[in-house]
């Protein structure tokens, strides 16, 4: 199968590509490598897209898929149809690079501009699917929306994530600091959590270590060890007097049953 593709990816072969060539279609990949690596190095799309393929299958050298992506990059960037496909399947499946579905279409979109069919199935594959996903969260959404209007405080919170992370929607640190208040205003302990990191990170509120640290009290009192672990630091870097109000404000909150905090 590599030694397929190799042939239908050589429209003008050197001599030495020719050699190296004729060797893997005998098995002797070794001696291919050693034909191709020099000309890979000085520039040529074919012999850097047959490194690619050997590197990927593990012939004549250990399987690598990291160094499978440097050979099949350079050969891609020169225009081989057949590296485009490949990096396009390996973004998709994360093998040597962490996985990346927008890499992977870029890759397969100008592979198919060649027309590379197996790019072209793909892409649509891939497109087919995204169009369903944004289907999909857009329903939760719209479910989630009315669930939390009625004051579901699991779904407050889970909507403050979406908004917070840009999961089906673009991301809105605002949207998330509404949901995740609402959500902690009833006790949410993770979306109490949340709020701390917001807060002191400055997302969707001007940062203010004082309410993060707050927040993190208040989740902590549930038992949560990130809550607490995180408080600790924040306070770390708050003054004595600081310190006494962020405590302050977290007893008036439980007082308060955490309502308008």
């Amino acid at each position: 199968m590599i030694t397929a593709l190799l042939i239908t990816s050589t429209a003008c072969l050197s001599d030495n590509f020719q050699k190296g060539l004729d060797a893997s279609q005998k098995g002797d990949y070794s001696t291919a490598i050693k034909e191709w690596t020099p000309l890979a190095k000085q520039g040529d799309a074919d012999a850097q897209y047959a490194l690619g393929a050997m590197y990927f299958a593990g012939y004549g050298v250990s399987q690598n898929y990291h160094t499978a992506v440097k050979w099949y990059t350079l050969a891609a960037e020169q225009g081989n149809s057949n590296a485009q496909f490949n990096l396009g399947v390996m973004y998709g499946k994360g093998q040597g690079v962490s996985q990346n579905f927008q890499t992977a279409m870029k890759w397969y979109t100008l592979a198919a501009s060649q027309g590379n069919a197996l790019a072209q199935f793909n892409l649509n594959v891939m497109r087919d699917k995204r169009q369903k996903v944004s289907q999909d969260y857009q329903t939760v959404i719209k479910s989630h929306i009315g669930a939390a209007k009625q004051g579901n405080a699991d779904i407050q919170y889970r909507l403050g994530v979406m908004y917070h992370d840009g999961h089906g929607v673009s991301q809105n640190f605002q949207t998330a600091i509404k949901w995740y208040t609402l959500a902690a205003s009833q006790g949410n302990a993770l979306a109490q959590f949340n709020l701390g990191l917001m807060h002191n990170r400055g997302q969707g509120v001007s940062k203010d270590q004082v309410r993060a640290h707050m927040w993190l009290n208040l989740s902590a009192l549930t038992g949560h060890k990130k809550a607490a672990k995180l408080r600790d630091i924040v306070a770390e870097n708050l003054t004595d007097r600081n310190l006494s109000d962020a405590q302050r404000f977290a007893r008036e909150c439980i007082a308060k049953n955490y309502k308008g905090c």
